[in-house]
Formats: C-alpha cells, structure tokens, sequence
C-alpha cells in the first residue's frame, strides 16, 4: 500500500494541460451562436466572430489549449462553465461581469471555447 503512494503522488502532479476537455450534453455551434448573442466578442476576440473585435479581455485564440483561465483559475470544465456565468464570484478583481447566461448556455459557450485548441 505505501510502495504505490509515490506513485499516486506522481500522478497527481502530472501536466494535465492536454487532457481532453469535453462538456458530455453541450453543443459548441450553439454556444458559438450565444457568445454571439451575449456579446462576449465586444471585450474579447472571439474566432468565429468577425464583429466586434474585443480588445480589453484579451483573444479568446487557443483558448482550448491554455492552462488556465484567466492566468489563474484551472481550464477545467466546471470552473469554465462557474466562470462564464460569474466570473467576479471566482477572481473579485477581474473585469469580466456576470453573463446573463443559464447553466446550459454557460456550459454550450464552454464546449465551444473548447474547440479553439490552436492559436
């Protein structure tokens, strides 16, 4: 039992940057049409969005690829979604404000980020 305690402790630290991000139920062309809608492309460069072209919160570019949200928080699907719909609940000192968005909103807008893996 001891002997495979390094080992789990190995893999607890493991670079999960790569790990395959999926929302089970979401549906990215839908979260694409709500980002949209809501406006995230007003403060951000969003692909898929030609206009407006945000520039106070930063290119949404290789989103699905990144670490981190926000430089802080773990890209990871909860957090994502929690993040999405109250970004101040998470970071007080961000910029970015409550999205009038539902869970299922948050969590399609979610999926979609996850499809932009490449810069």
């Amino acid at each position: 039992m001891l002997a495979a305690l390094p080992l789990a402790l190995l893999c607890a630290c493991a670079d999960k940057a790569n790990a395959p991000r999926q929302i089970v139920g979401a549906d990215a062309a839908e979260g694409l049409r709500i980002a949209e809608r809501v406006g995230c492309a007003s403060c951000h460069v969003v692909p898929g969005i030609s206009w407006p072209e945000g520039r106070s919160g930063g290119s949404l570019t290789g989103f699905g690829a990144r670490p981190l949200i926000s430089g802080r928080l773990p890209n990871q699907p909860d957090v994502l979604v929690q993040w999405i719909i109250n970004a101040p609940s998470l970071d007080p000192s961000t910029g970015m404000p409550p999205m009038p968005l539902t869970q299922d909103q948050a969590r399609d807008v979610a999926a979609y980020l996850y499809t932009l893996d490449e810069d």
